[in-house]
């Protein structure tokens, strides 16, 4: 009996201890309100075991992308672009509207608001994650519930 306690009680210890994996969630793409002007992804990063940096996002239905992070300077709101983002181990790290966020130039013009638009970002250590991101034409409603 305490032969089979022991191999339970160690299942359940191993089975708490493992590691968390970097995941992303709660992707989107607002597509441009102008034809010509760039798009926006957001997304959520959850870290992993480990800390890493996002190093690139791509996407089939963008000539070009490139991280951005909107900050407060001095009264003004400034946009400067980003090399890379650093995700903590068991941290998160949001892409959103007003802060880090993916700018998508030339997004192809048969995107439509509805449709699923695929994302690669690629991670420091080889790491890649793809990901379905929703398309939203300006002015969609995003998840704002009864809004």
């Amino acid at each position: 009996m305490r032969a089979v306690f022991g191999v339970v009680f160690a299942g359940a210890v191993l089975a708490g201890c493992q590691q968390a994996e970097l995941a992303v969630t709660d992707a989107s793409v607002q597509l441009p309100v102008v034809s010509g002007r760039p798009g926006a992804a957001y997304f959520t990063v959850k870290g992993g075991a480990q800390t890493t940096s996002l190093v690139a996002v791509s996407t089939p239905v963008a000539i070009r992308t490139e991280m951005h992070e909107m900050k407060q300077e001095g009264g003004m709101m400034t946009m400067a672009p980003l090399k890379d983002v650093a995700i903590p181990a068991g941290g998160t790290v949001e892409f959103k509207s007003g802060g880090k966020h993916v700018m998508l130039f030339d997004v192809s013009p048969s995107v439509r608001s509805g449709d699923t638009v695929p994302l690669r970002l690629s991670f420091a250590d080889g790491r890649t994650i793809e990901v379905k991101a929703a398309a939203r034409a300006a002015g969609d409603a995003a998840d704002h519930g009864a809004h």
